[in-house]
């Protein structure tokens, strides 16, 4: 975490002496760090179909388009920029060729795009920022990106190439603080083509060469995406930097998305019932990609929190998954799947091994429902872990 500044560290001790909770004193939105954007999801999904709008006594209230955050607000500069003009960060409109992690710095430090010499490579947070989940895919054909592409530029995967058209992976500059696969040097992306976080090996031990990605380089807010949490005594922890409260401990119990939904609506915890499940981008929010279960023997979240263990495939112990309120859309029926983060391994079967294939911190999508015998154990060309009854962990503001 970045050095907190002398003005917020004083409000953050006065608030804890005087035991004046931030939930009782909203925080004005001049006063945040940064805002999180609203994941464009503006449909309603039972755990098969799309639906009319569900009300509070409804099955399924409480996902995402239930609650209507921050609107996306581009500004096309005309210069090959793109002002985010509520997370306040700049990007560039197009990302040009493939990079490999180490030339990617460099050509962020020597760009002077748009007349400026301040550009980075994006945390894995600030490029999560420009996810919509409004996209959808089905397996390895791209259908409507979860980017939008009425301001940015986003290739596919070249198939006259022999890639899958979801080949078009953005990295961060993020690194896995473990490792991947089998001791792989690991950094975060996101896929906007299929709409996932997970980790990639800088290194490719087929071809014993860097790999190559996509990056979009930033410049402005350095503060996004920085947590100044705040212990309330009460349960509840406060993000200084966001404004949202979140619940401190997790449900313990493991349920199926639509229990989740339930469970989140019907909390009651530190006098206060407006609980609700948080979105994918509100959730992600709260990783601490400085932590896993390799490197720190923990989940990947700030210490305040407490988090359930779980045991995995192998018998092994491990942080769990994470449902949201957000439907992920992928598939022959596209509505039967929810986004849930990663706080432990995230785990998948490759050749018969259980592995950590994507990285604490990644963001996949789990079935809404359904007994776990009904599937397999793992799916997709990774082998991703299928758990569908997953931990909760609310939030409200």
């Amino acid at each position: 975490m970045k050095k907190i500044s002398i003005i917020i560290y004083a409000l953050m001790v006065t608030l804890s002496i005087t035991g004046c909770k931030t939930t009782n004193n909203p925080i004005e939105e001049s006063e945040l760090s940064y805002k999180i954007v609203d994941t464009n999801q503006t449909d309603f999904y039972s755990n098969t179909a799309i639906i009319i709008e569900p009300t509070e006594s409804d099955r399924f209230y409480g996902q995402d388009a239930n609650y209507v955050g921050n609107q996306a607000s581009y500004t096309n500069n005309l210069d090959g920029t793109i002002t985010d003009n509520i997370a306040g960060l700049m990007w560039a409109q197009n990302m040009g060729k493939k990079m490999t992690y180490e030339e990617a710095f460099d050509f962020a430090s020597a760009s002077n795009l748009g007349g400026y010499d301040d550009w980075r490579i994006p945390s894995i947070k600030e490029l999560y920022s420009l996810i919509q989940f409004s996209g959808r895919v089905k397996g390895e054909t791209a259908i409507d990106l979860f980017i939008d592409t009425n301001y940015f530029d986003q290739p596919l995967g070249d198939l006259e190439l022999g890639e899958r058209e979801i080949d078009a992976q953005t990295w961060s500059s993020t690194m896995y603080v473990g490792e991947t696969m089998n001791g792989d040097e690991t950094v975060f992306g996101v896929n906007f083509i299929d709409g996932r976080i997970k980790g990639y090996p800088t290194f490719s031990k087929d071809t014993q060469s860097d790999n190559k990605m996509y990056f979009r380089i930033v410049r402005g807010n350095e503060a996004y995406g920085e947590n100044i949490y705040l212990d309330n005594n009460d349960g509840t922890i406060t993000d200084l930097a966001t404004g949202f409260t979140w619940q401190q401990s997790d449900s313990v119990t493991a349920y199926n998305w639509e229990e989740a939904l339930d469970y989140a609506e019907n909390l009651e915890l530190a006098g206060y019932s407006d609980w609700r499940l948080p979105n994918a981008k509100e959730l992600q929010s709260i990783v601490d990609y400085n932590k896993s279960l390799q490197t720190t023997n923990s989940a990947a979240i700030d210490d305040l929190f407490e988090s359930t263990l779980i045991t995995d495939y192998d018998g092994n112990p491990n942080y769990g998954y994470y449902w949201t309120s957000t439907t992920h859309l992928d598939g022959d029926n596209p509505y039967t799947s929810a986004v849930y983060i990663a706080f432990g391994e995230a785990q998948g079967i490759m050749n018969g091994i259980l592995l950590d294939v994507h990285g604490a911190g990644a963001q996949r999508s789990d079935p809404k429902s359904g007994n776990i015998d009904d599937y397999p154990i793992s799916f997709g060309p990774q082998g991703d872990i299928r758990y569908v009854y997953n931990l909760v962990r609310c939030v409200r503001g």
